[in-house]
């Protein structure tokens, strides 16, 4: 089996790594955000993953009851989404707000979308809909501050140019967002407002000519990708979309976003490995790979690049109770995290001076990173289904490096830090005991192992074995300068 080679001058700094990964995650259903599970799971990705804001659909739905209709007068009680977000800033996070899905009291139909019911029709009134959305935003504007409410986000509605989402057309939609975001900037013109929240990179250049032609407020652009999204034909499973992509399709898509973006920020609100609710990749090593492979190539490219989910207490079809049921999230319905969750926390060590390397292979990518006294080293191996993977030997070659005081690396794969092939091994029991899930937590576990290495003149060398769909990461401490 022939090494892999990478070689890299930690003197030659290429640029910034901007960490957009950390920047939002999404939840399911607004009102999950009540349950004590959901806020625990949520603390936990804030203080180990470094998230800052969350985004979630039905904030608006009749269930958290911002606005029902009672003796055919609307009634506004804003309480429940006002403890929604008390918590997200007790925990030191905020909200990207979208905007849905509509009150029934003001819908125009009764088309529904999801397990909860969330009307996806354009309001029947135009002057109710302002009604509302100027007493929202002026009543969070007094409750939390100007100040505060300026930092957050507020997108209008989620994925428009899908039917399942909007019954309407492209122009209704921008007549919705004109009238939203001019309803949003007479309560503060410095509160942030954005669209069009499309499905893969749809309606962006529509939306800002739109914008541009009736002078309409966009502080940002936000949309959604999937590597499966139109790939394959209709009825194909995932593994067949999967087949049909494009190795760094994400990121041609990012680029292609940019491009139509022009000066505005981009934030993809919703991305992962796939858009099936129940793709066992998911809870597999496969998921990490592709993570930390995806969100490196697009960081600089983004303002933000918000993973969907953080956990799988999730409801758009069904609440399931399998631990491991291929579910978006980066934690199980028991907060076991998956590989997921650990491609994100190795993320988050990173520093943010890149260094530039040397190298090219089918399935390995290589990016190094420079923070103080140390040097991260991400490795990653990655395949669609289908297309050759097999292990490799990786060596890395540092020159102009000074002499290390320790090296050890931290893998995610098959063998390391699994906690469903543990679960597997156990006879995949769908309800958990305490002895089992503590054993399922134990296996998600990243251990560290010290690495051996060889230095000669000022360059040092590495050599790591990785598996198929693995994720390593290299971490070297360097002696300081006055040693």
């Amino acid at each position: 089996m022939p090494e892999v080679h990478f070689f890299s001058d930690v003197t030659e700094e290429t640029g910034k790594l901007n960490h957009s990964w950390k920047h939002t995650v999404g939840s399911c259903h607004a009102l999950l955000a009540l349950r004590a599970d959901w806020q625990a799971q949520m603390e936990l990705c804030h203080r180990e993953l470094g998230f800052e804001y969350v985004r979630f659909h039905g904030l608006l739905c009749d269930d958290v009851g911002t606005l029902v209709i009672h003796n055919n007068q609307p009634l506004y009680s804003f309480f429940n989404a006002d403890c929604i977000i008390d918590y997200l800033l007790s925990i030191g996070m905020k909200p990207f707000i979208e905007l849905s899905f509509m009150p029934g009291g003001l819908a125009s139909g009764k088309t529904t979308v999801f397990h909860y019911r969330g009307n996806v029709t354009p309001p029947r009134n135009y002057k109710d809909w302002v009604r509302f959305i100027s007493k929202l935003i002026d009543h969070w504007a007094k409750q939390y501050g100007i100040k505060e409410v300026r930092k957050w986000f507020f997108e209008v509605w989620n994925e428009p140019n899908l039917k399942a989402f909007w019954t309407g057309t492209m122009k209704e939609y921008f007549k919705f967002y004109a009238h939203t975001a001019a309803a949003i900037k007479d309560i503060d013109h410095g509160f942030r407002v954005g669209g069009p929240a499309t499905a893969n990179n749809g309606w962006i250049e529509e939306f800002l000519e739109f914008c541009e032609e009736q002078q309409i407020p966009a502080d940002f652009i936000s949309t959604h990708h999937y590597p499966t999204d139109a790939f394959g034909q209709p009825g194909d499973d995932t593994v067949k979309q999967l087949a049909a992509s494009r190795r760094s399709v994400l990121r041609e898509q990012v680029q292609d976003a940019c491009r139509k973006s022009g000066s505005k920020e981009l934030y993809y609100t919703e991305w992962n490995s796939s858009s099936n609710p129940r793709d066992q990749m998911h809870d597999e090593p496969y998921s990490a790979a592709f993570i930390a492979k995806t969100v490196l190539e697009v960081d600089s490219f983004v303002h933000g690049y918000s993973y969907w989910t953080f956990s799988d207490i999730f409801e758009e079809n069904y609440f399931p109770s399998i631990p491991f049921h291929g579910g978006f999230g980066l934690l199980t319905l028991h907060g076991i995290r998956k590989p997921s969750y650990r491609a994100f926390e190795l993320l988050n060590r990173l520093g943010k001076i890149l260094l530039h390397v040397d190298g090219i292979h089918e399935t390995v990518d290589c990016r190094i990173i420079k923070s103080s006294n140390l040097i991260h080293i991400l490795l990653t191996n990655h395949a669609y289904p289908t297309r050759p993977i097999e292990k490799e030997t990786i060596t890395i070659h540092l020159r102009n490096c000074r002499r290390p005081e320790a090296i050890y690396c931290e893998m995610i794969d098959e063998d390391h830090a699994n906690s469903r092939r543990k679960w597997i091994e156990m006879g995949s029991p769908e309800y958990l005991s305490s002895m089992q899930l503590q054993k399922l937590q134990d296996a998600s576990e990243i251990v560290p192992r010290k690495l051996r290495w060889t230095t000669q003149s000022n360059q040092v060398q590495i050599s790591v074995p990785l598996l198929p769909h693995s994720v390593a990461l290299i971490t070297i401490n360097l002696k300081s300068v006055h040693d």
